[in-house]
């Protein structure tokens, strides 16, 4: 069953990049005690994601901590060092990248798509979810082919 708002978000590994190495990042700890955005994209350096979505977060980062977000984070399955490339080539500073390397979040959110058929096989969905001490307070899944819910300015304007 898909995730929805007022449910936890569940106990999974991701892995961020660091000029130290790779560091595991436990979702239970991650999201525990503070407002994060979260954001799936399909793919690290795909054409919407890497034009629209992850820049529309760098843009409007200082807005949403404003809002009260404590930090912004993006997500998609393709391992640390992509996630951690991606991120140095967007100027991405105040986005954390967390690579789901195995998809292991998307599938437990139930938030996958198939890109077999572009080569890509088992993706996370786009959507941007609010969560708040680990409980989604929104959520915002994109319909096939759309980015329009899972913007930064959308996000923003629903907090």
């Amino acid at each position: 069953m898909t995730i929805a708002v007022g449910d936890k978000v569940p106990d999974i590994k991701l892995v961020k990049a660091t000029a130290e190495g790779m560091e595991p990042v436990q979702t239970s700890d991650y999201f525990a005690g503070r407002k994060v955005v979260l954001f799936s994209v399909p793919g690290a350096f795909t054409p919407t994601c890497s034009a629209k979505h992850l820049p529309g977060f760098v843009e409007k980062a200082a807005e949403l901590k404003a809002a009260g977000v404590d930090e912004i984070a993006c997500t998609a399955v393709n391992d640390p060092f992509v996630m951690k490339a991606w991120g140095a080539a967007s100027g991405s500073a105040e986005v954390t990248m967390l690579a789901d390397g195995n998809g292991d979040l998307a599938k437990a959110l139930d938030l996958t798509m198939d890109g077999s058929g572009f080569g890509l096989g088992l993706r996370g969905q786009r959507f941007a979810a609010v969560i708040n001490d680990g409980v989604v307070e929104q959520l915002h899944v994109e319909a096939p082919g759309d980015f329009k819910v899972s913007s930064a300015e959308y996000v923003l304007e629903n907090l």
